[in-house]
């Protein structure tokens, strides 16, 4: 399985499909809760390099966006090879 982290805050719509999406492939992953932490704030939008919506998801340590990019990652049959679920 590929090594998933997502950046998320509470009350985020967003957030919780990206979580649903992840969940529902059974993906191991660290959910890391930034909403209310500036220091793991200021650590997404380093990463994401400059990103500071949320989500921010990073597959195997590489930034691939919000949750309309996850989403457009599934929609194309690109998400399952990046995850290595390919099958």
């Amino acid at each position: 399985m590929a090594d998933v982290t997502i950046y998320t805050r509470e009350m985020c719509g967003y957030c919780s499909r990206a979580l649903k999406l992840l969940k529902s492939k059974g993906i191991d992953f660290e959910q890391i809760d930034a909403g209310m932490n500036p220091e793991k704030r200021k650590e997404m939008i380093q990463r994401a390099n400059g990103g500071s919506t949320y989500p921010q998801v990073f597959i195997k340590g590489e930034h691939i966006g919000g949750s309309d990019d996850l989403m457009a990652l599934e929609r194309n049959g690109a998400l399952d090879a990046m995850l290595g679920n390919a099958g």
